[in-house]
């Protein structure tokens, strides 16, 4: 099915969308170039809808489809679930709080959880559970078992907050914090709690008080909000509906759900800081904190991925649910973000995420 170009409210179909906060670059860019980009991307992911969104310098295109009917509510307007993604926000609100001199990101995360238990306590410090330094799993040991009988459905709402904390405090590591890099949706998990209970505030009214509100990001959240204002995810066949995500006590690793203008927003602060009131926090974000890997050609900011181009560093970092998968990146040497989504479940040999790797990474 060939990709129709978004009609974005109050602008005629085909035409480039404005981002209301960049002025347009002096020098022309490309639009119809990538305009076919796009439409070619949402034709390769084969899915029953998706949005493909670029800004280069402010200046934003978006192409969306799919195999699916059109929903009542245009694609660009409906809020897709970020799954991993979302960490790039946890990062943001853990920056956030550095610079306002709440933490120091060194803190122990037992000391943020339970104050009580301080004396011995374990050398696996915040910063250690942002940067997947923590020595945690992917995941508590005991969650296949409690997810197990809603495998198909919601498998972390079945593990609520307290026990994502419990199971911290039991859990007594394998190799030292700081001594190894295992990604675990576990340990940002623990972030989030330790990051509310640092500050007796909740980890949604955190997200809004840090990045949502500063940002003016008034379509993001990490609740459903109903099929007229959410994508409705589908199973590997592309054509079974599942039920909205629910990250039970996994909010810090894999809740945020927004449209795509909120996560392009998003991303252009991150391109450009100078005018955000979060821009130290913004620049922190950016900075490599650890290199892995044979001749350490793997390099992680303390929230994205990051990787070498010929005009500069590209910054990326994919998720996926149930029913939905989402790629945001940014690079600041060209001026470009791209946001991706979809509403089909990640199956094997996916083309998702490489197809917006290498759009975002092309010049």
């Amino acid at each position: 099915m060939t990709a129709p170009t978004v009609r974005w409210p109050g602008v005629p179909e085909g035409e480039v969308v404005r981002s209301p906060q960049r002025p347009l670059p002096g020098g022309g860019l490309d639009d119809r170039a990538w305009s076919e980009r796009l439409a070619e991307a949402v034709d390769a992911v084969d899915a029953p809808d998706a949005v493909f969104a670029v800004s280069r310098h402010g200046r934003r295109t978006l192409h969306s489809g799919g195999t699916a009917p059109a929903p009542a509510v245009p694609r660009p307007e409906l809020r897709y679930e970020l799954g991993s993604a979302s960490k790039t926000f946890t990062a943001l609100v853990l920056a956030q709080l550095i610079r306002r001199g709440a933490l120091t990101g060194g803190e122990p995360a037992v000391a943020c959880l339970r104050p009580d238990r301080v004396p011995g306590a374990s050398p696996l410090t915040l910063a250690h559970l942002v940067t997947h330094t923590s020595g945690l799993p992917a995941l508590p040991a005991d969650f296949l078992v409690r997810a197990l009988p809603a495998w198909r459905t919601n498998p972390y709402a079945r593990y609520p907050g307290p026990r994502v904390v419990d199971a911290f405090l039991r859990h007594r590591p394998r190799h030292r914090p700081g001594t190894r890099w295992h990604y675990s949706n576990f340990g940002v998990a623990v972030l989030g709690h330790a990051l509310a209970s640092a500050t007796g505030t909740a980890w949604e009214e955190l997200l809004a008080e840090h990045v949502l509100d500063p940002l003016a990001l008034g379509a993001t959240g990490i609740r459903p909000g109903g099929p007229g204002s959410d994508a409705v995810g589908h199973g590997k066949d592309g054509r079974t509906p599942v039920p909205p995500f629910d990250a039970g006590g996994f909010q810090a690793a894999g809740a945020v759900r927004g449209t795509p203008h909120d996560l392009l927003t998003f991303l252009e602060a991150h391109l450009d800081p100078s005018g955000a009131r979060s821009a130290e926090a913004l620049l922190s974000v950016r900075t490599p904190v650890l290199r892995r890997g044979l001749g350490h050609r793997h390099v992680h900011t303390t929230g994205w991925f990051r990787h070498p181009t010929d005009r500069g560093p590209m910054y990326f970092h994919s998720g996926a649910t149930l029913g939905q998968q989402a790629f945001l990146g940014f690079r600041p040497g060209t001026g470009t973000a791209l946001v991706a989504l979809c509403t089909r479940r990640f199956r094997a040999r996916d083309p998702f995420v490489a197809t917006a790797y290498s759009l975002l990474a092309r010049d």
